[in-house]
C-alpha cells in the first residue's frame, strides 16, 4: 500500500451486516451502544451462539462491559426468536429508585400508594407475548430480587395494591456489567435468582478483544454522521487506522461512535488524521498481552503493499496477522495442489517485482538474508 491516504470506502466494498438500535437518537446521549457487527472471529462465535439459543424460551444472561452492545444482543435474540412479532421491552434496573422499581416492573393498582390515581401496567405485563430485557440486573434491591424470582418461577405477576395474580408469557433476558458471582458471595445478589437467570450465559467481549469489528464499525459511524452532518465520507490516513486499531477502547462501541462523531465535526479537510480523533495516550502493542491487527491486515481483501520505510517499522504493526489468516482460510477451503510451494513462490516473486528486482531490497523486505533469497530466486528460475 502506498502510504499516503487510504480510501475507506474502497477498503470495505463488502461491509458486514450491522445491527443498529431502532431509535439511535434515543441512545445518542447514553452510554449504550447504537450499533453492533459480527466481523471478528469472536463475534462470529457469539452470533452462532445467539442463533442456537434464539428459538428457545430459556432465560439468558448477557455479560459485558458498558457500551459493548448488550441491549443490541438482546434485541437480536428477540428478532431471531418465535417471539419476534411480540413486544420487546427494555428497562435499566439502575435507572429507578428502590421505591419505584417494583411498581415499574410489576405495575400497580389505583390507590396502591400516595399519588397512584390510576392503575398502571408494569413492564412484565407490557412485554407479554414477547421479550423483557432487564439491563444492569445487579442493581436491583434484594427485596425486588425476591419478587422477581417468584415471577420467574410462577410465570405470573401481582401488581402493587392487588391480590390478583396475572399470568404472563414473557422471555427474560438480563444483562450485567458487574461480577454477579462476586455479588452473590458478598450477599448483594440472591444465589437462587442468579442461577435462575443464568440458564444461558452470553459473554460479550469488550471491543478491544474483538478488533475485527473496529473498522466495520468505523465505516458504519462514518456513514451515519455523514448523513447527519451533510458531509462527505473522509479518507483515513494510514496512521489514523492504525491508531483506531491500537487504542484499547475502554468505553467500547459507544466511545468509538463518539470519537468518529467528534472527528467529523472538527476535521478541516477530506482526510482524518490522528489529531482529529483526539484519543488519549495509549499503551504500545508490545505492552499488550495480545497482538493487534494492523491497518493493512484489516483493510480489505485486495493485495496492498507498504513502502520500504513502513516495512522497516513493521515490528510494531502485526502486519501479517489478520488479512493473511483470512486469505489462507479461503485457500484452505478449496486448497490448490502444492499449496505451500504456491504461497512461497508468489510471495518471493511479488516481493522481487515490487523491489524492482533489487536483491538487497527484496531480502530486506522479506526479512531474510540475501543468500537465502538468491537460492530461492534460482529455484524459481528468476535469476541464473
Amino acid at each position: 500500500m502506498h502510504a499516503e491516504l487510504w480510501n475507506y470506502e474502497r477498503a470495505f466494498e463488502s461491509a458486514d451486516h450491522v445491527i443498529t438500535h431502532p431509535n439511535p437518537s434515543a441512545v445518542s446521549l447514553s452510554v449504550r451502544a447504537s450499533a453492533l457487527v459480527f466481523s471478528d472471529p469472536r463475534s462470529q462465535n457469539l452470533l452462532n451462539l445467539i442463533e442456537k439459543i434464539a428459538a428457545s424460551n430459556a432465560t439468558a444472561l448477557v455479560i459485558g462491559e458498558t457500551g459493548t452492545g448488550k441491549e443490541l444482543i438482546a434485541r437480536h435474540i428477540h428478532a431471531l426468536s418465535t417471539r419476534r412479532d411480540g413486544p420487546f421491552q427494555a428497562i435499566n434496573c439502575g435507572a429507578f429508585s428502590e421505591t419505584l422499581v417494583e411498581s415499574e416492573l410489576f405495575g400497580y393498582e389505583r390507590g396502591a400508594f400516595t399519588g397512584a390515581t390510576s392503575a398502571k401496567t408494569g413492564w412484565f405485563e407490557s412485554a407479554n407475548g414477547g421479550t423483557l430485557f432487564l439491563d444492569e440486573i445487579g442493581d436491583l434491591p434484594q427485596s425486588t430480587q425476591v419478587k422477581l424470582l417468584r415471577v420467574l418461577q410462577e410465570r405470573e405477576v401481582v401488581r402493587l395494591g392487588s391480590r390478583k395474580a396475572t399470568p404472563i408469557d414473557v422471555r427474560l433476558i438480563a444483562a450485567t456489567n458487574v461480577d454477579l458471582e462476586e455479588a452473590v458471595r458478598a450477599g448483594r445478589f440472591r444465589e437462587d435468582l442468579y442461577y435462575r437467570i443464568k440458564v444461558v450465559p452470553v459473554d460479550l467481549p469488550p471491543l478491544r478483544e474483538r478488533p475485527g469489528d473496529i473498522l466495520p464499525l468505523v465505516e458504519h459511524f462514518l456513514n451515519v454522521y455523514k448523513s447527519r452532518l451533510h458531509t462527505n465520507i473522509p479518507k483515513l490516513a494510514p496512521e489514523t487506522i492504525q491508531q483506531l486499531l491500537e487504542y484499547p477502547w475502554p468505553g467500547n462501541i459507544r466511545e468509538l461512535e463518539n470519537v468518529i462523531h467528534r472527528a467529523l465535526l472538527i476535521s478541516t479537510s477530506g482526510v482524518l488524521y490522528p489529531r482529529d480523533l483526539g484519543l488519549p495516550a495509549i499503551t504500545t502493542l508490545t505492552e499488550r498481552s495480545e497482538p493487534r491487527p494492523s491497518l493493512t491486515s484489516l483493510a480489505g481483501s485486495k493485495p496492498s503493499y507498504q513502502t520500504q520505510a513502513e516495512v522497516a517499522n513493521s515490528s510494531t504493526t502485526t502486519l501479517e496477522t489478520y488479512q493473511l489468516e483470512r486469505i489462507l482460510g479461503q485457500l484452505f477451503e478449496s486448497p490448490p495442489p502444492n499449496l505451500f510451494e504456491l504461497v512461497n513462490s508468489v510471495l518471493v516473486k511479488k516481493a522481487y517485482e515490487y523491489s524492482n528486482k533489487n536483491q538487497v531490497h527484496t531480502a530486506k523486505l522479506l526479512g531474510i538474508s540475501r543468500n537465502i533469497l538468491r537460492a530461492r530466486l534460482k529455484e524459481l528460475k528468476l535469476i541464473a
